[in-house]
């Protein structure tokens, strides 16, 4: 018997596998928003819902299906948010910001330089999930992050406190 790699060709380690309501229409939004690719598609039982896609977007391969509450999977809109939110590298954060904007995403925080040495945005999908988005600028220390990090945290606290 051949030897088979434990970890697909073209996968990581780790994959995340989203549960979406309308995973087909959320497919089409990803190409647009993330230029993501379809790898592979099937349907549910009843011929119409998605039980399983995978997209690669980067060099990363991200899993969905459509929200299936007889068997406990579900998605955003049912569960009223999400406690997750997917990462992604890009090596222009500001260009993929306006890419997923234009294609129906809701700006939380727009592109921003940031303490730890990435200039750091984030989004949500029109289907419920958050997705941060990152262009990384500068390999910094712990040591080097520290004072940035404080300087940070007191224009926060200096601005929350400035709130009406």
């Amino acid at each position: 018997m051949p030897q088979v790699n434990p970890i697909p060709e073209g996968y990581r380690t780790l994959t995340p596998s989203l549960r979406i309501r309308g995973a087909a229409r959320a497919m089409e939004f990803y190409k647009q928003a993330f230029g993501a690719e379809e790898v592979c598609r099937m349907a549910g039982p009843d011929g119409q819902s998605i039980m399983h896609a995978e997209l690669k977007i980067g060099d990363s391969m991200v899993m969905l299906c459509d929200e299936m509450p007889q068997w406990g999977a579900l998605g955003p809109a049912s569960l009223n948010g999400t406690s997750v939110g997917i990462h992604v590298y890009t090596p222009d954060v500001d260009a993929a910001v306006r890419r997923a904007e234009a294609a129906g995403a809701t700006v939380i925080m727009p592109p921003a330089d940031m303490f730890w040495g990435d200039r750091f945005a984030k989004l949500k999908d029109p289907f419920g999930h958050e997705w941060s988005i990152a262009t990384h600028k500068e390999d910094l220390t712990p040591e080097q992050m520290a004072p940035r990090m404080e300087a940070a945290m007191k224009e926060m606290c200096g601005s929350a406190s400035k709130a009406p």
